[in-house]
């Protein structure tokens, strides 16, 4: 593949990377794609002609070296690691190993095969846990509640020691909710707009949800990218809290979702004790004023617009199938 810089994304296959590699061949980049062996591109299949791929996986440390050795990419996003924090309770070691041990690798790598590379790494809201402040900037204290979180403030502070001690142009985005339509139907903001459009087109009667009073702090996943390609480009490297800065409840959600579709809520949604969770004690809200100020970022996707997206998507899909 010809074209302009060389870029390596981990996570391709996901919303997040299939969602960057899309701006980064419009802004004529070259891309590669770190995938394990069976070559899923996931999110990505639409991509598979326009970019390269690269075998790798963030269980074997000397596939993320010989990655990053092989391709000396100038710019590496690392977004891939398991998302789903349930399962982290089950697996911790699995966990740890896949985000923390997975960046200290590729930081390791870089510092050694490749210097010039400019490294962002994915980091997570939910390392600040039970922080004493809300909204959470990137000086806010972290105090992870699960095994997830704890592996992701450990490469956050990873990026931040080999930034400090090899000189590197290392940077963590410290991403907040972030969304699409192709977000994965086991997070919530997907399980509501995929009952809203079948219930809309009678394939189904109700939804079930937990607690509908969790707030959260919701942004298009493309304004989000858009972000992290703005943190690449500064001159030095440093972190960004890349949120919306306002605070939505899970009801916030459904009651867009539905009214988008002309349905009472009150109607369809149902509420079980099984699937509510331990209330948070600190507002998971972020505060992206550094982001505004330093990289001139701001949201183009409103939530009302977002969740509408959301809606459409799975309209057409289900029709489709109809």
């Amino acid at each position: 593949m010809t074209g302009g810089r060389r870029t390596l994304v981990t996570g391709i296959s996901g919303q997040d990377g299939s969602i960057l590699a899309e701006q980064l061949l419009a802004a004529g980049r070259e891309v590669w794609g770190l995938v394990r062996g069976d070559g899923d591109l996931g999110a990505a299949g639409h991509l598979r002609d326009q970019v390269s791929l690269i075998t790798g996986d963030l269980l074997e440390p000397d596939s993320l070296t010989a990655a990053v050795r092989a391709l000396a990419p100038a710019e590496l996003y690392h977004l891939a690691a398991p998302t789903y924090v349930p399962d982290s309770w089950m697996h911790p070691a699995h966990y740890a190993t896949a985000i923390a041990g997975a960046t200290a690798t590729l930081l390791e790598a870089i510092a050694a095969h490749s210097p010039d590379t400019r490294l962002l790494v994915a980091a997570s809201s939910d390392m600040f846990g039970e922080a004493p402040e809300s909204p959470q900037n990137e000086d806010t204290p972290c105090r992870p509640r699960n095994p997830y979180a704890t592996a992701k403030l450990a490469a956050h502070q990873l990026v931040g020691q080999l930034r400090r001690h090899a000189g590197l142009f290392a940077c963590s985005a410290i991403l907040y909710n972030h969304e699409s339509e192709r977000r994965a139907h086991r997070f919530v903001s997907r399980k509501i707009t995929h009952a809203a459009a079948q219930i809309k087109l009678g394939l189904a009667d109700e939804l079930q949800l937990g607690d509908t009073s969790a707030i959260r702090d919701w942004s298009y996943a493309g304004d989000v990218m858009r972000g992290c390609r703005l943190i690449l480009a500064q001159e030095h490297p440093r972190d960004y809290v890349l949120a919306s800065g306002v605070a939505h409840t899970v009801q916030d959600f459904v009651d867009a979702a539905f009214a988008h579709v002309g349905l009472d809520p009150a109607e369809h949604v149902r509420i079980d004790a099984g699937l509510v969770r331990q209330p948070e004690h600190t507002l998971a809200v972020g505060d992206p004023r550094r982001a505004r100020a330093e990289l001139g970022w701001e949201l183009e996707v409103s939530f009302e617009a977002l969740v509408a997206r959301m809606v459409d998507a799975d309209l057409r899909a289900l029709g489709a199938r109809a």
